[in-house]
């Protein structure tokens, strides 16, 4: 029988955090966490958009509290990670790190970095360095950091990864910061095991899933007449964002979930379907670019790697 929300096991007790939970992906991810008895702590860029999805959770009778966070600044995400610590006494069980941004015009971050690799990966891999002394701390803790399909087309550029001197693609930026999301996910994983520590580092990805992010990438490049189309495009030919959920839910809290577990839609071809084991490609799984990526990115957000 197919894996739903219904099959999350009680989270009673148990501390998540979920990047980029004001919308999406995320906000259901928070709403199913919350349903099952979890603290959820959701974070938010914006204070006012923030709200209203605290409010959505605690209408569906979840218990969620807000975290304000930019993971395109780096002090912001040092801010965040330090109020998450004090507010849980550094104990967090699960961290989704959910949050992202797809294909834009060329955008640079507060740091100088390019938009997409400084959000979804160093930002994400930042704070999930700064909030280890707090997973640590809980038996069994779980990291699900969400990638795409788009890594599969994904080329990581080292020399060079925010564009300061080859030509900028927007989508072969998306594709380089959704693999380096998963190949930071098995990493972690292997220098956690390394270490001895009792973590899950896991990855998932939504398949093709109608979510704002392809609505906001219209309207980046088309205007708002573009993005409307897409919208109603995306709506008729993706699955929910219920349903695109699904893997990262599953890789939270699913019993079972093994460190360097990817999880995605396990239909033909990972579009779309209930959550199965995802393929990982070889570029996902190459060791020596793991590493040379983990201190790289060590290097460019100044944050100390955690386990070393």
């Amino acid at each position: 029988m197919a894996w739903t929300e219904a099959d999350i096991p009680d989270q009673s007790g148990r501390t998540v955090l979920v990047t980029g939970a004001t919308a999406g992906l995320g906000l259901r991810t928070a709403t199913a966490l919350a349903g099952s008895g979890a603290r959820v702590l959701m974070t938010a860029r914006s204070a006012e958009r923030g709200e209203r999805a605290l409010a959505e959770v605690h209408r569906a009778g979840g218990r969620a509290e807000l975290v304000s966070l930019d993971l395109a600044d780096l002090s912001s995400v040092r801010k965040a990670a330090t109020e998450v610590r004090e507010r849980t006494g550094d104990a967090l069980d699960v961290l989704i790190n959910n949050a992202g941004v797809m294909a834009p015009p060329l955008r640079r971050t507060a740091d100088g970095f390019e938009l997409q690799f400084g959000t979804n990966h160093l930002g994400h891999a930042a704070l999930t360095w700064l909030l280890m002394p707090a997973l640590r701390a809980r038996p069994g803790a779980r990291v699900v950091t969400v990638a795409s399909m788009a890594a599969r087309q994904g080329r990581l550029d080292l020399d060079d990864p925010n564009f300061h001197h080859r030509r900028y693609s927007a989508g072969g930026a998306y594709g380089q910061s959704k693999l380096a999301n998963l190949v930071f996910a098995l990493e972690l994983d292997r220098r956690a095991r390394a270490a001895g520590l009792d973590l899950v580092s896991a990855a998932a990805h939504p398949g093709y899933t109608a979510t704002n992010l392809v609505t906001a990438t219209a309207r980046d490049r088309g205007g708002p007449l573009v993005a409307r189309v897409a919208d109603l495009v995306t709506r008729l030919t993706a699955q929910s964002v219920k349903r695109g959920a699904l893997p990262q839910l599953y890789a939270a809290t699913a019993p079972g979930v093994t460190g360097g577990s990817y999880v995605g839609p396990g239909w033909p071809g990972e579009v779309y379907g209930p959550p199965a084991p995802a393929r990982l490609w070889p570029a996902a799984r190459d060791e020596e670019t793991a590493a040379r990526l983990w201190t790289v990115t060590a290097e460019l957000t100044g944050v100390a790697p955690d386990p070393a």
